[in-house]
């Protein structure tokens, strides 16, 4: 399970290979049936799940609402898995405090926003949170290089930000490469997460280049064998 910083459980194995490492799943709970969000909860934990992704968004900086914090902390009372929260919103400090009562175990807001990264990153830390950063598909890694001590996870977007079922972006691909090597050279322990279009054929490229989480929304909630593409991703 993902736990804060200082905490008592063993670290993550976190930076490793491929050869070494399984990825973790993350199913996008954007893509399952609101309609019956808790069965989903409880549907896809069963069919193999290491965290749930959460999307938060505001209207603002992405044109699109989505999960809201009292959603997710009705969720919590239904699974202990991890949850992964990526907030796509304007200013991301004024939603740490909700989120962190609401159960998120990693936060992960957008390097483009308005508030200073580093700022977030503390007040995110100060929860006993893990914190994140994704970066759009049109920002470079360097944007996010000056707090990659400071992080444990990065996410190079390889879709657009806000909205569901989009193809992958190949130039992913690179910037996860890129930042394996830097964070390699630099001994970190931070995640890669690959969020969106990532599918079974997509996730090997993706684990290769050092990604080791892998989000996946469309591919595994429209599949009648959600447990059988979990495992296919989890293969990569």
């Amino acid at each position: 399970m993902l736990t804060p910083r200082g905490g008592q459980a063993p670290a993550l194995r976190l930076g490793e290979t491929k050869s070494m490492f399984t990825p973790r799943i993350a199913p996008s709970m954007l893509a399952s049936d609101f309609t019956r969000f808790g069965e989903e909860v409880t549907r896809i934990v069963a069919a193999g799940a290491d965290l749930l992704h959460f999307d938060v968004m505001d209207g603002d900086f992405v044109p699109y609402f989505a999960i809201s914090p009292m959603t997710i902390a009705a969720l919590r009372q239904t699974t202990d898995v991890p949850f992964d929260v990526h907030i796509m919103v304007t200013r991301p400090r004024r939603y740490i405090d909700a989120l962190a009562t609401a159960g998120a175990n990693l936060i992960t807001f957008h390097i483009e926003s308005a508030d200073a990264p580093e700022a977030v990153i503390k007040a995110i830390h100060a929860r006993g949170v893990k914190a994140g950063v994704a970066l759009s598909p049109d920002t470079s890694i360097e944007a996010v290089l000056p707090y990659l001590s400071q992080l444990d996870l990065v996410l190079p977007m390889s879709v657009e930000p806000g909205r569901g079922g989009q193809t992958f972006q190949p130039g992913a691909l690179e910037k996860i490469a890129r930042l394996r090597q830097r964070i390699d050279e630099q001994n970190l322990d931070v995640e890669i997460s690959a969020d969106g279009g990532v599918t079974p054929e997509i996730a090997p490229l993706a684990v290769q280049r050092g990604a080791t989480i892998l989000v996946a929304g469309t591919a595994i909630f429209r599949s009648p064998h959600p447990e059988l593409v979990v495992k296919q991703l989890r293969q990569a």
